[in-house]
């Protein structure tokens, strides 16, 4: 089905700031192909995790999902964050396109986003305005992949530095980042506290070569642009 000419075409919008939420939903409204979308919009996980399945049950497609990376989780299906929330879009709605636009632009958080979901758009905020939003959306439309200029950037310093992580070691170290401690990690991530601190251990073996602090990582992360 070709949705860049579906009259009705869902347009699923998932941010946890409300007036993000309405800002994308009136630029989108400016395209001519959109004038008659339905729009969906959820704040959380668990309103986003809802409204997908309900939409699924109804047997009602979405074709487009604006998806942002932090939002608060639904613990109870094991949704922490908005790639949980694409990755469940994807399952029920295979020909729906990602759209995740985040504020995190950090090499690490960039390379477990892509190797998870590989979305059809992935754009960093800081890299999108008024008049540049309907144009990518636009080249959506045509098939195009977009992905934005700081998010190139961050995929360049990864393969500069050659270093490979997956989903969770990425998920480790950016909440290390953001001051969470070790033993909390089990509340945004589901491993159990051992398993986290073994995976943070090899994080340190492969970055500072001894078991330094989260200091020392943190800024030898810092150092080499994977944070």
């Amino acid at each position: 089905m070709d949705t860049s000419i579906h009259p009705k075409r869902t347009i699923l919008i998932v941010d946890d700031h409300p007036i993000t939420v309405d800002s994308y939903q009136s630029l989108l409204a400016t395209i001519e192909s959109n004038k008659q979308a339905n729009y969906l919009v959820a704040f959380t996980c668990e309103q986003a995790y809802n409204t997908i399945n309900s939409n699924h049950l109804e047997n009602q497609p979405i074709h487009y999902a604006f998806i942002d990376i932090s939002l608060p989780a639904y613990k109870e299906k094991n949704m922490y964050s908005g790639i949980d929330i694409a990755l469940h879009v994807q399952k029920l709605f295979p020909q729906c396109k990602i759209v995740i636009i985040t504020m995190y632009k950090e090499p690490l958080w960039v390379n477990q986003i892509f190797k998870g979901l590989n979305p059809e758009c992935f754009i960093a905020k800081s890299d999108i305005n008024f008049k540049s939003f309907p144009e990518i959306f636009q080249s959506i439309e045509k098939n195009e992949v977009y992905i934005s200029q700081s998010i190139k950037w961050a995929q360049k310093i990864l393969i500069q530095n050659n270093i490979n992580w997956d989903d969770y070691d990425s998920k480790i170290l950016h909440y290390i980042t953001q001051g969470i401690k070790t033993i909390n990690l089990p509340d945004y991530i589901p491993l159990s506290l051992s398993t986290i601190e073994k995976r943070k251990a090899n994080i340190k073996k492969q970055l500072i070569l001894t078991t330094g602090s989260d200091k020392e990582l943190i800024d030898v992360a810092r150092k080499l642009g994977f944070i």
